[in-house]
């Protein structure tokens, strides 16, 4: 029989109906499926659905994963089936992947990630300078928890603020967070006492910077599909951006306006980017009416998904240990000779080359998947880690932070798509931000111990034994990575497609 509307008409509106077959379930999630009329059976609008009454014909491809569904009710004359509009791939869900507002949205995804990751990840220069001038008197775990604080708050924020980005509350909380990350940074200058960076450079920098990654990386997902690792990667390459040109300014401004004027500059180039980012950054999809709160039970049945939750483990360790090069390289390259002038720049030198790491990773992902490209690039990020304190060279130094970053990059720019791809095919968008938040809660927590852990390792231990640590969490958390993949191919092994276990796409 051809896919018709039935000749029953509702009861309340007189309008003809059609039920549909259920999408089908994602890799990462074991939800349930609708029942699936007998085919040739005549369906009503006898229970309480939705009535659709814009009908249209449009040809369906292979490719469009709908022409598959409907091959249950078979076909209609000419090969055009009449399908409800709002099943159409033209419809307003498919990501355009593509066009000027999609584009300007990552320039202005970029710009958000400037002035806040990049920010965030210059802290190394502020690490080395208030060791030797401001803060002398504290020691470098003390100081470190400044950092710590922030790149915690850059991911901690995430479960709260992604439930509001669900809930459809966008510019009123991106504008303030822009505001008081702007008033923070030309407080930096007024502080004398320890007391007072922590809570102008730890708590409100770090607080406001956590309320741009989740929605930002969620706006991504409702523009871009095919493309998306490379939107995400050109995203994360702002924040590569801003962590090589923040510490340079910082290092040559110092010597010539001093610190003060140095970072209300950096205030103001970031009330630029901000400004730029307010202004092009636009959600597609108007948010799904939902009479729950910010906080409830719900929140948690993601980790009702094994292969969600254990990637979530994995997040946390590599954590503990992922930031550590990026806040003591600075201060520990003069103990093997590496001049002070020099020193400041081997954060600018590690964000540079992260940059074309996370460019060169979207792109990769695109191809082969996320978790392909995660894994390896990871697990080299954690030797290099271990490697870092037995160099003994300028140039040892220069390449081994020059490594580090081309091969962290890819993890900054791609944590987030498996949990973008865990969702219902027409499901994602209503849950991405609480998915996205309690990934970055993870994030958070191995985020604000990781450096801390690693000062009082070198405090007690040295700098070798600092980084044998930080580099084992790592690969730790490489290792746990790889569980979530075998989750899905076996999942995908189940349903039929025979994949292979290392060249799949994951």
């Amino acid at each position: 029989m051809s896919l018709r509307p039935s000749s029953t008409t509702s009861r309340n509106s007189g309008v003809r109906s059609v039920a549909l077959p259920p999408s089908p379930s994602s890799e990462f999630h074991n939800n349930s499926t609708n029942d699936v009329p007998e085919k040739g059976s005549e369906i009503t609008n006898d229970k309480e659905v939705p009535v659709v009454t814009d009908y249209k014909p449009v040809e369906l491809s292979e490719d469009d994963g709908i022409a598959e569904r409907m091959d249950h009710y078979g076909k209609a004359e000419g090969d055009v089936r009449a399908v409800p509009a709002v099943i159409s791939p033209q419809n307003d869900l498919e990501p355009p992947d593509g066009g000027l507002q999609a584009w300007l949205v990552v320039f202005g995804a970029m710009c958000s990630t400037f002035t806040t990751f990049g920010y965030v990840n210059a802290w190394g220069v502020f690490q080395e300078y208030y060791q030797r001038n401001i803060l002398s008197h504290s020691s470098p775990s003390d100081i470190a928890w400044i950092g710590s604080i922030q790149y915690a708050l850059v991911f901690l924020p995430g479960l709260p603020v992604g439930r509001l980005f669900d809930l459809g509350y966008f510019r009123s909380v991106f504008i303030p967070a822009s505001a008081l990350l702007i008033l923070a940074t030309f407080l930096i200058p007024e502080c004398k006492e320890y007391w007072q960076f922590l809570l102008c450079q730890g708590f409100a920098t770090g607080l406001a910077c956590g309320t741009f990654f989740g929605p930002v990386t969620a706006i991504l997902a409702m523009w871009f599909k095919k493309r998306r690792g490379f939107a995400l990667g050109l995203f994360a390459t702002g924040s590569s951006i801003g962590g090589t040109v923040i510490p340079i300014v910082v290092r040559s401004l110092i010597p010539k306006v001093g610190f003060a004027w140095a970072v209300r500059i950096v205030g103001f180039i970031l009330f630029a980017g901000l400004t730029a980012a307010n202004l092009t950054l636009k959600r597609r999809i108007p948010p799904v009416p939902s009479s729950e709160g910010v906080f409830n039970l719900r929140m948690f049945k993601q980790f009702r998904s094994p292969a969600f939750t254990v990637y979530c483990v994995s997040t946390f360790f590599v954590y503990l240990g992922f930031y550590t090069l990026l806040t003591y390289v600075s201060a520990t390259a003069t103990s093997i000779g590496v001049s002070e002038s020099f020193s400041f720049y081997l954060v600018s030198i590690a964000n540079a080359s992260g940059g074309l790491g996370r460019i060169g990773a979207g792109l990769f992902a695109d191809k082969f998947g996320a978790m392909n490209v995660l894994i390896p690039f990871t697990a080299l990020t954690g030797v290099m880690t271990c490697v870092w304190p037995f160099t003994r060279s300028t140039s040892g130094l220069i390449a081994v932070t020059v490594i580090y970053g081309f091969s962290s990059g890819p993890y900054g720019s791609l944590v987030s798509v498996p949990v973008i791809e865990t969702g219902e095919p027409g499901d994602t968008n209503r849950d991405l931000g609480r998915r996205i938040g309690l990934l970055m809660t993870f994030l958070a927590s191995g985020g604000l111990l990781g450096p801390p852990i690693s000062g009082l390792i070198f405090r007690s231990r040295g700098i070798e034994a600092m980084g044998i640590y930080a580099g084992c969490m790592i690969i730790l958390g490489v290792v746990i990575m790889c569980i979530p993949r075998f989750l899905v191919l076996s999942a995908r092994r189940k349903r039929g497609r025979m994949t292979g276990w290392i060249l799949s796409k994951v």
